[in-house]
């Protein structure tokens, strides 16, 4: 990196502390519409309303006959398809924008303007309201692949994993806010409230979150000039011709950084465990545990607040031990907590709120450095191209662990071997981490190795 004139105070690290600051607050304004919205209440609510529509339990989603109950399932499974083909095509666009932040804040508001769709379903209407969700998902990966190509461009080589790590903290804090007092509306139903109107007051809610908090880092962070292209990779052919003549040369120069595709490897699999485990953990608290609403309610909370410190503690973690290794325990952990769940006792309260503790600590700490050191391994110029390959290739794979969990479940007809199952998609992520040689993907990407790694 560039060296600040001899005689002159370098004033770069002020700078970047301020940028980074800014940065934390996306995490903070997209999480509330992710837990508030997305992990929340979309399903249940739309599953209400399509009910009411519904001809013989069967409703119409682009002319196949599906449940009702099935509908928030096909809505997330075709919006992570187009994502998966989309987002590659997007990220050398961002790449070569000096104003991420206008990129950032554009699919951010779109986004939350998508999801404001949900307020006006009611009645039988679900198809506006499945429009805005499928419409604000597509843009929410898009807006996360600019966010997360910002890291490197406002942190050096020594400090990513903090900085990532206080993203996903300020994010998880942000999510648990906004949910607690939406869960509250929702089951104490002040005002003469139905419950259907407080669920879409709180949907709507967290999109007006998303969209007012986005202004923050939209008027605080810096624009950051592209690293211009080789002739023979770009040349002044326009930013659209550019960008995508530069997806094609990305695509042939993969190879070249085996380190970062060993990484993306692993990172498929333990990621897809980890979401396995928090999208099947409701339905094994109520099925297999005997749990009612009010006890799965404060689980997502105290999960969702723990995890704001579970992230901090692993980037402090990461600053001593490195990023991979920090990883590494974390799975360690992973691994624990579907074995506890096997053997869990059930309506047994207290192990079960240890058990959603422990979820809290390791959540965001292994997404958050998953992040920092997937940074380390690509190459400069280039960071929102190889960030769409990983939000795309994570959510084009994230099937698999559902899929080992339904399987399991059908043939055991029991939901404790099923979560159990999920071990291997730990077992095999760490085992595919523990083969990346960290010091060499950095030096391929040409970044600086720091001090520990």
């Amino acid at each position: 990196m560039s060296q600040a004139p001899s005689g002159v105070a370098d004033l770069r690290p002020l700078a970047q502390e301020k940028e980074q600051k800014a940065w934390y607050w996306y995490d903070w304004a997209n999480s509330a519409y992710v837990t508030t919205v997305g992990t929340v209440l979309f399903a249940p609510y739309i599953i209400a309303i399509a009910k009411e529509a519904a001809v013989d339990n069967r409703v119409s989603l682009l002319g196949i006959s599906v449940a009702p109950g099935s509908l928030p399932s096909y809505l997330v499974t075709i919006s992570t398809i187009i994502s998966a083909v989309v987002l590659p095509l997007m990220g050398p666009v961002a790449d070569r924008t000096a104003n991420k932040k206008r990129l950032l804040a554009t699919f951010a508001w779109l986004g939350a303007l998508s999801g404001s769709l949900v307020f006006f379903a009611t009645g039988s209407n679900w198809q506006i309201g499945a429009l805005g969700f499928f419409l604000a998902n597509i843009f929410l990966g898009a807006s996360l692949v600019v966010n997360d190509s910002i890291l490197p461009l406002i942190s050096d080589e020594e400090n990513r994993d903090r900085v990532s790590s206080r993203g996903w903290a300020w994010g998880y804090l942000g999510g648990g806010l906004l949910l607690t007092v939406n869960l509250a509306l929702v089951t104490i139903l002040p005002f003469g409230l139905s419950t259907g109107m407080a669920a879409r007051v709180s949907m709507l809610s967290a999109c007006i979150w998303w969209a007012a908090f986005t202004l923050i880092p939209f008027f605080r962070l810096n624009d950051h000039e592209p690293i211009p292209l080789a002739e023979s990779e770009g040349g002044n052919r326009g930013i659209v011709a550019e960008s995508f003549g530069q997806l094609g040369k990305t695509l042939r120069e993969l190879p070249r950084y085996p380190v970062a595709l060993n990484f993306l490897l692993a990172y498929l699999f333990f990621n897809d465990g980890i979401q396995t485990v928090i999208a099947s953990a409701s339905t094994y608290g109520s099925e297999e545990l005997g749990f009612g609403q009010s006890v799965l309610i404060g689980t997502i909370l105290l999960v969702q607040f723990v995890a704001f410190g579970g992230a901090l503690l692993f980037g402090r973690l990461a600053k001593r031990h490195g990023a991979k290794h920090t990883i590494l325990a974390g799975l360690g952990i992973w691994m624990l907590i579907v074995t506890a769940a096997l053997f869990l006792p059930e309506e047994s309260l207290i192990p079960f709120l240890l058990l959603g503790a422990a979820i809290g600590i390791v959540l965001g700490g292994t997404q958050a450095l998953a992040r920092s050191y997937f940074s380390m391994l690509i190459p400069r110029g280039k960071e929102a191209e190889y960030f769409s390959f990983y939000h795309a290739m994570d959510r084009g794979t994230s099937w698999f662990g559902t899929l080992v969990f339904g399987l399991t479940y059908q043939f055991t007809d029991s939901y404790r071997p099923a979560i159990f199952a999920l071990i291997v998609f730990f077992v095999i992520g760490g085992l595919l981490l523990m083969r990346v040689d960290t010091e060499r993907g950095i030096r391929d990407a040409g970044n600086d190795v720091p001090a520990v790694i």
